[in-house]
């Protein structure tokens, strides 16, 4: 049981520093859809900024950042799973800045631990 433990442990760190490498590789300014916003990401954090100052009245925009690694299943406490999931952060103004990661909860503290595969813009509102 033990060496299963250590062999899939092993297996996990290859993968993860594997995603890492080719997420760095990837990496940069993407361009997001609405084109009022820049996002920039690496394998560890990611930041949007807006600048759409003709917005309609109302409109918020969110970060979404995709993630590969261990993370809690959602409705299943204190379950894990390893592979790909989503974090998206709190709203932000139409001339506003967010930022994220793939190890928080967007400012609260979680167990969630992998590398960012993927950041993007959204129409929150």
């Amino acid at each position: 049981m033990r060496n299963t433990v250590l062999v899939a442990a092993r297996v996990t760190a290859v993968a993860a520093t594997g995603f890492a490498f080719a997420t760095l590789i990837g990496s940069g300014t993407a361009q997001a859809d609405p084109a009022e916003c820049g996002v920039q990401w690496n394998a560890f954090n990611a930041t949007a900024t807006c600048h759409d100052t003709d917005a309609p009245a109302g409109r918020e925009y969110a970060l979404i950042v995709d993630c590969w690694g261990l993370h809690g299943i959602p409705n299943a406490f204190p379950l894990y799973a390893i592979g790909p999931y989503s974090q998206s952060s709190p709203s932000i103004a139409p001339t506003g800045q967010a930022m994220g990661n793939c190890g928080t909860n967007w400012g609260a503290p979680s167990m969630n631990v992998g590398v960012i595969t993927n950041a993007r813009v959204e129409i929150y509102r």
